[in-house]
């Protein structure tokens, strides 16, 4: 078997390529998934559109950061991402 190859600092969203996968992935630490599960939920379960749209972006720009760093990594490693890039 072969071993991972951890491609970013082991942060709370690591860079990793597993074996027999053609891109890496990305590993969420499980507090952290948590917490963007409750905050999605929470979101979900608001009322005011004004304060729902406020918090969804908000959700979004995290996870935008998160494929930033992904994006990063990847150029970095010269890997092409498995998506066409806004």
């Amino acid at each position: 078997m072969s071993d991972v190859k951890l491609l970013s600092e082991p942060t709370n969203y690591a860079v990793v390529h597993l074996p027999d996968r053609r891109f890496p992935g990305i590993v969420f630490q499980g507090d952290s998934l948590h917490i963007l599960i409750k905050d999605l939920e929470h979101v979900a379960n608001e009322i005011d559109p004004l304060e729902k749209e406020a918090e969804l972006a908000y959700v979004i720009e995290r996870l935008r950061e998160v494929q930033a760093h992904y994006d990063a990594v990847l150029d970095r490693e010269g890997i092409e991402p498995p998506y066409a890039r806004d």
